[in-house]
Parts: structure tokens; sequence; C-alpha cells
């Protein structure tokens, strides 16, 4: 497979994405196939049913091969999950007066960061440098050849159970890829939607998908905050599904058309017909907003307080609010959010994309977007930039972060 051709693979609670993507000679990002399928399988971010969430996965790539005319060998991974931790740490090291500071130096540094206790069931997916600080200056995004006698740095390192991705890898090889590494979903998401000049702030990403809520805290462009809350756009598929009192496919095709995040944006007068397998009822617009509203609330005042517990007050803090995934394509939902963060919003997706943009242009794509942009930013290296603990088995914990500095900067 040539080189210039990346794939990323979305898992999710609701679908499975598989978008393919080629780097063209002038540098564009040219989407050549996409595959989308409903999840069968997975719960949460969690792989519940292994043989259905590989038969689901196989039927993804391979509906994007067709597309593309190629064959899929490897791809990048996206993963969440409800057991996804993350903390920031820091570290610092002494250099030598009258040295330069070398890469050596910086690996000693993000390595002392990364002393702190690892629960023997979790694996490191990401070990992402902040800002580094040189005698109290700060503000220094690459201190290489720099000079001083104090080098500091805070890494945001994220984790997740060793059992729960090594299910999300299986399910991947059994169906005939390698993968080249597994990323955070927020993450990636980021990686797809982030406009330039948000990268010169701090933006909250939420991505709302069907199981699980990905928080993403972006400082100048760096992944500083990351959470998972375990509620998303299912939850209010359920609760359409218990008030309404039809089943739960009815009720994600009646959210999918009709439902608003704002009773005041719903017409009163329409109603609709809803089947259930014993009869026919009805509901309004209205009334199906008045069930969708709460349950939206609830995810952003969640992902508000996660946030806040960490880092302090969000408007103090950042400049917007960017929503991304399936669920925020629901109209009004942009508004609450406003309402709830006193921050501006807006709905993002992929951009700054080519080919066959229009099948992915949609916020429902941002992560299989994000991957192939991970794997562009990864094409000429031999090793992930995440250090994670499988990679760390094959070299020396310090190879591994001295690698993963030249890459990343």
């Amino acid at each position: 497979m040539n080189d210039n051709i990346i794939i990323g693979i979305d898992i999710g609670t609701t679908k499975i994405c598989t978008v393919i993507g080629e780097i063209a000679n002038d540098g564009v990002l040219d989407i050549i196939g996409e595959g989308t399928v409903p999840s069968d399988g997975m719960r949460r971010g969690v792989v519940t049913n292994l043989e259905r969430t590989i038969d689901s996965v196989r039927q993804s790539v391979k509906t994007a091969e067709r597309m593309a005319g190629i064959n899929v060998e490897k791809a990048w991974l996206g993963v969440s999950g409800k057991h996804l931790k993350a903390v920031t740490s820091h570290g610092m090291s002494a250099i030598r007066r009258g040295q330069s500071i070398t890469a050596a130096d910086i690996s000693r540094t993000i390595e002392a960061a990364q002393a702190i206790p690892v629960e023997n069931n979790m694996e490191v997916i990401h070990v992402i440098p902040q800002e580094y600080v040189i005698d109290g200056n700060d503000g220094i995004k690459d201190p290489l050849g720099m000079s001083g006698i104090r080098l500091e740095v805070d890494v945001h390192i994220i984790s997740n159970t060793f059992g729960e991705l090594q299910n999300l890898r299986r399910c991947v090889l059994d169906a005939g890829i390698e993968v080249q590494g597994t990323i955070y979903q927020a993450l990636a998401s980021g990686l797809a939607v982030l406009e330039p000049d948000e990268k010169e702030t701090t933006i909250i990403l939420i991505d709302i998908g069907g199981g699980t809520t990905d928080l993403g805290v972006f400082r100048r462009g760096t992944l500083a905050h990351s959470s998972v809350i375990p509620l998303g756009g299912d939850h209010i598929t359920k609760d359409i599904s218990l008030v309404a009192k039809i089943p739960f496919n009815e009720a994600e095709r009646v959210k999918k058309q009709y439902a608003v995040a704002i009773p005041n944006l719903a017409d009163r007068d329409v109603i609709l017909e809803v089947s259930n397998p014993n009869y026919t009822t009805s509901v309004s617009t209205f009334e199906l907003a008045q069930i969708v509203n709460p349950r939206i609330v609830e995810i952003l005042d969640l992902a508000k307080q996660n946030i806040e517990q960490s880092l302090g007050s969000l408007e103090i803090l950042a400049s917007n609010v960017v929503l991304t995934g399936g669920a925020s394509l629901m109209s009004g939902i942009d508004q609450v959010a406003t309402e709830r963060f006193h921050l501006p919003v807006r709905i993002a997706k992929p951009y700054n994309i080519s080919g066959m943009k229009d099948i992915v242009s949609s916020p429902a794509h941002s992560t299989a977007v994000g991957l192939i942009r991970f794997g562009m930013d990864n094409l000429h290296s031999n090793s992930d930039k995440p250090v994670t603990t499988k990679q760390a088995s094959n070299s020396t914990l310090l190879d591994s972060i001295t690698s993963f500095f030249k890459d990343f900067f």
C-alpha cells in the first residue's frame, strides 16, 4: 500500500467509520474512501461482543476499500471508554552550566514527569508535553539548543485499561488490519476541526458520540485536559423510547428527523405518528423537545463541571467551545451550550480536505478524519507520538521518549 495513503477507523457505540485518505503532491489531504456501518457489539466505547464488532469493522473497511479501489493493510484506531484516565504531571532536570539543552536533556525531563504511579491494569496511550520552562521563563515550545541550568515541563498523560485496548485492537487485527496506533478520540477530533486561529487560544472541544462524550481542552493547539462522560446520543434516544413507549430504532429515527434541543424551536402544531409493535401513538415535536432538552443539559453540565474541577472557571480559561460528533447535529444544541458555558459556541466539522469531502464533511466524521491527520503527522516517523507500554517493552523507556521528542518537534 502506498505510504501516502492513510486510514482511520473510528469504532463507536452507534457506528463504525473507516475513512481512507491520500496525501496529494501538494500536501492536501484527499479523501478517497469511506465506509460507515452500524456498530454491533460496543457499549460506551467498550467492546461487549468481539465477534459482532469484528464483523462490523470488516464490513466498514470493505465498504471503504471498494470506494477507494485499494486493499487496506494498516490503520490508526480511535479509542475512548469510560475507564480512560488522564493526569498532568510536572518534571524537572538540571542542565550542565555552559551547555546547550540537548534532546537527551529534554528526554530526561519528560521521563521525570512520567515518574508517577500507574495502575497495573492501565496502559499509557499518550504522553503529550505542554510548554517548557527554562530558569523560570515559561511559554517555550521547543527548548532544543537553548541555554539554561534548569529545564521544566508539564506532560499530559492519557491511559486506558489494558483489557479494553487489547479488545479494540483484536477487533481490527482479526478483521485483517494492522493497528498503527491507538489515539484518544477527542485528540483526533481536534486535529480535524480546530481552525488555525483557535490553535492560538484555549478551546474546549466536546465530541458527543453515541455512547460517550469525549472532552478535550486545547491550549495553543496542544491537548491539556482529557476526560470521558459516559453519556451520549444513545441516552437521548433511550429517553425518547421510554417516554414515548416506542422501540429504540423508532426513537432513533424520530430523534434524527424531528428532534430539536430547545422546546421553543419546535413547531407545536406538528404531530408525529410513531410506531409501536402493538399500536400507533403520536407525539408533538414540542413534546419531543421537552424529552430531549434535559438530557442535553445534563451532558453539557457534566462536561463543564468536569473541566472546571480540574482547570477552574471556563469563562476565564477558554475563548470558545467547539461541539462535534454525531449528536452535535441536532438543531439548537449550540444555543443550549452557549447558555450553559457562557462562551461562544460553534458546531465543527472536518475542514481543509479535498477529494470526496462532501461525504466526510460532517461532525460525525471528525474522529475518523482526525485519525488520518494524526497519521499524516507521523508519516515519516518510525514510532507513535504516544508512548505506549507495548512500545516501551521493545526498547527502553528513555529511547521511546527520545523518539517521541524527535517526532513531536
